[in-house]
């Protein structure tokens, strides 16, 4: 049985290796690509477990190789995912979860349109600042400029949501891990007649409540907050806020 490929994407900070961890732990047959990098470790970070971590030259050389299925440069670091693990996962009849920015789903979506993908909020400025900065302290580092950047580019990227099929508001961690199960035996139900041994219709609503045609509600606030829907005034404004509050 030929496995899935999933794209999930999301600004960073926005809780997507959580989810992606608690995921597998609730599915079977879910391989997940570690993907590689050329920047530098961060805090407890091994090589070949959250990355494989390499150089700028050996990263080119794969490129010229022809060895990435996708491959962006982001924040001035190159990142890039393995065909291999691609082939390594069909091989076993397993899904694939590709943990990628917008660049490198973009990419991935034109090489292979069957792919499902999954675009993950933070359910606003304030909360997703209050993350990065709690992931900073825990890597020993807190640089303003930094985390400005990133809720800066953080807005950047929600306003490609529209690419992706499912999307996701983390602001309650068991739901959006139960949303995104959903999602996950939704897609095997649909494309491999695969059973749902449990509550299938629930899980099934549960995934279509997610597909972004039914998720504008639930979404309004949220890219409100961003000034997505807003001008850029009211996205200083909203990052401004957050600042005065921490």
């Amino acid at each position: 049985m030929a496995g899935i490929l999933f794209i999930i994407s999301a600004p960073s900070g926005s809780g997507k290796s959580t989810l992606v961890s608690e995921l597998r732990k609730q599915v079977s047959r879910v391989d997940f690509a570690i993907s590689w990098t050329t920047r530098a470790p961060r805090g407890s970070e091994e090589n070949g477990r959250e990355y494989h971590f390499t150089s700028r030259d050996e990263f080119e050389q794969m490129i010229e190789a022809g060895m990435f299925l996708e491959h962006a440069n982001v924040f001035g670091n190159w990142y890039g995912t393995s065909r291999q693990s691609l082939d390594e996962a069909r091989a076993l009849g397993h899904d694939l979860l590709l943990d990628i920015d917008v660049q490198g789903a973009a990419q991935v979506r034109v090489k292979m349109p069957e792919a499902v993908s999954i675009f993950v909020l933070p359910p606003n400025p304030k909360v997703l600042r209050t993350r990065l900065r709690n992931r900073s302290r825990a890597e020993g580092v807190v640089i303003e400029a930094e985390l400005y950047r990133r809720l800066s580019e953080a807005s950047r990227e929600i306003e490609n949501y529209r690419q992706y099929g499912y999307i996701l508001v983390n602001d309650i961690l068991d739901r959006a891990v139960a949303q995104m199960e959903a999602i996950v035996l939704a897609e095997r139900f649909y494309r491999n007649g695969e059973s749902i041994a449990y509550r299938s219709r629930r899980v099934l609503e549960v995934a279509a409540a997610c597909l972004q045609s039914n998720a504008q509600e639930r979404l309004k606030p949220v890219l409100e907050a961003f000034g997505i829907l807003g001008n850029s005034d009211q996205r200083e404004l909203n990052f401004e806020e957050d600042s005065d509050d921490d």
